[in-house]
């Protein structure tokens, strides 16, 4: 299957299981800002489909990276990771998968990162839904803080608020899979409303 096919089927499913908007803002975001669209990836990203579809991509996403293994702060970026790693060892070039805690272990090796990593290595963090780009910087962070180098960051879906770009100015090779604009236009097309959200 090729990518674009993956691409426009995977934000089908999105548009399916993912996505909701309303004329009034009424969804809280963690900023604490009111929107007129959210887009919850789990229902995607846990789904059979949905699995195969974000592992396949993701994985293409990170070709030619140069790393060794993909997570990010759990629980958002653990499907994405979890299916990436999968799909790389059928495709034989194995990445290893981590999970960033959001806090800390107070026992054992007392850590955030999860997974079988030796310091200094080459990692990509990843997420479901990048909006300020916060919950990605803080597992680029943690992740720099235990000793990994993160060369790369890949968002399921960007929103196009600026988190893409803020995630850009500590991981400069950041892409996203899916915009929030070829969402919303293959949501009108699926029976939505016309026009676009605001916020």
């Amino acid at each position: 299957m090729e990518r674009a096919e993956m691409k426009r089927e995977l934000i089908d499913l999105l548009c399916r299981k993912s996505f909701q908007y309303r004329p009034e803002p009424v969804f809280r975001l963690v900023s604490g800002r009111m929107s007129r669209y959210y887009v919850n990836c789990k229902p995607t990203t846990l789904h059979p489909r949905g699995m195969f579809l974000v592992g396949q991509l993701v994985f293409e996403a990170l070709a030619g990276a140069g790393v060794s293994a993909v997570g990010g702060l759990t629980f958002g970026a653990d499907p994405v990771a979890f299916a990436a790693a999968f799909v790389s060892e059928l495709r034989g070039r194995p990445l290893k998968a981590f999970s960033v805690r959001k806090t800390q272990k107070d026992h054992g090796m007392v850590r955030w990162i999860e997974g079988d990593l030796n310091p200094g290595e080459r990692l990509a963090v990843v997420d479901d839904v990048a909006t300020t780009g916060g919950s990605t910087l803080t597992a680029v962070e943690r992740a720099r803080s235990e000793g990994f180098e993160v060369c790369c960051a890949v968002v399921l879906v960007d929103r196009q608020e600026g988190g893409l770009e803020a995630i850009r100015a500590a991981v400069p090779q950041a892409s996203a899979i899916v915009t929030r604009e070829e969402l919303f236009a293959r949501w009108r097309e699926l029976g939505g409303v016309s026009g676009g959200p605001a916020s």
